[in-house]
């Protein structure tokens, strides 16, 4: 088949390569535009856009869809379908309707459940059991389309948001093969998703801080959610004022006391019932670590008070 490719982050990129490597001619590939990065900031290609051009792929990175330039060499590129794959623009209907058989959108999530721009982290902090990928045919409306094909897969209790969208997204890419033959042989019949909607918001900065009020439960799963990015965070006072601690991963382990409260030497943190151990955290400015190796070096003892919302740090290291 004829196909563009619209994607942008690395989740993308197995698609992409699944697409090729199935035999499908993918003559344009669409990603976001390059991103300032680093402290020079230097323009940046998308992993997408990377991958793309390792291949010898035609490459377009419009700063907008809606944009009428756009619309127009999209639709000249004669296509039987487009594949989409967390792209990241919203496609008018120009675009939608442009190729013979449509544009399909690989999403992370068992829709309607986690709609929007973040199911994956949404999923674990919600504590769901279970997700999976889905290809559906798109509509103007957000992720509002029929579902042609699925793959239901556990989330772990161990999962973080990193490691279950590996493995999502070689799931999602194993997909588009079979959708794209359905679709082919007029044999995909696209059944409208069913249940009461709920919306995976965007991650704002403010929410990732870590409310240790909430219970141990909530509190792993906000941690493994957010991992590793943007991390979830902490603050405990330091030489020169508040350090601000991502922890990006944690497990469940026997405790209590007055939540925030350091109950041991490994990092053990009362919550509002039960207790977590953070397992690998990030100072500013320096790499990931174990716990254990940050704490050789930056000790938060027991009996530390590790404040929720608004409160100020307590104490001296």
């Amino acid at each position: 088949m004829r196909l563009a490719f619209m994607g942008t982050p690395a989740f993308a990129v197995p698609s992409l390569a699944e697409l090729v490597a199935s035999g499908h001619e993918v003559v344009a590939v669409y990603a976001q535009p390059p991103k300032p990065r680093g402290r020079g900031l230097k323009l940046t290609p998308s992993p997408v856009q990377e991958f793309a051009e390792t291949l010898g792929l035609p490459v377009f990175t419009p700063e907008s869809m809606k944009a009428a330039e756009a619309i127009e060499t999209f639709r000249s590129l004669d296509l039987d379908a487009a594949c989409v794959v967390a792209y990241g623009q919203i496609l008018k209907r120009q675009v939608l309707e442009a190729p013979r058989l449509g544009c399909l959108n690989l999403h992370g999530s068992l829709l309607p459940r986690w709609r929007g721009a973040a199911p994956i982290q949404r999923a674990i902090m919600a504590g769901d059991a279970e997700t999976g990928v889905q290809i559906m045919q798109m509509s103007e409306g957000l992720d509002e389309g029929p579902v042609l094909l699925s793959e239901r897969l556990a989330i772990s209790p161990r999962d973080t948001a990193a490691t279950l969208s590996e493995r999502m997204a070689h799931i999602g890419a194993g997909l588009w093969p079979r959708a794209l033959a359905a679709m082919e042989r007029g044999g995909g019949q696209p059944v409208e998703q069913v249940g009461e909607p709920t919306y995976a918001k965007k991650i704002t900065p403010a929410e990732a801080r870590i409310d240790w009020t909430r219970p141990a439960t909530e509190v792993d799963a906000h941690i493994r959610g957010l991992s590793p990015f943007p991390g979830a965070w902490f603050e405990v006072a330091g030489d020169d004022g508040p350090v601000r601690i991502k922890a990006l991963m944690s497990g469940l382990v026997e405790g209590s006391g007055a939540p925030g409260t350091v109950l041991d030497d490994a990092l053990t943190i009362a919550c509002g019932s039960d207790a977590v151990r953070l397992e690998r955290v990030q100072r500013p400015g320096k790499a990931a670590q174990s716990a254990d190796d940050m704490l050789r070096g930056f000790a938060i003892p027991a009996g530390t008070r590790l404040p929720s919302s608004s409160e100020p740090p307590r104490g001296e290291r």
